[in-house]
């Protein structure tokens, strides 16, 4: 009934790897890459976060609705 335990550790795991390179980048002095390794890995968790909430809509909806 609950969330899967394995999309905390892939949204985890892709936070790592965003901190990690970010901080790689930005002691290189590449900054801007750095933010826009952020901003995709920003965008990336929301789109698994979003297709999450769409799944729970759409177990609500089927119970309410008894579809």
């Amino acid at each position: 009934m609950g969330i899967d335990v394995d999309v905390i550790f892939k949204i985890a795991g892709v936070g790592i790897v965003v901190a990690f390179l970010h901080t790689i980048l930005d002691q290189v002095g590449k900054k801007e890459y750095a933010q826009w390794v952020t901003l995709f890995g920003f965008i990336y968790i929301l789109f698994m976060v979003v297709s999450i909430v769409d799944g729970l809509f759409q177990k609500i909806k089927s119970v309410f609705l008894f579809q």
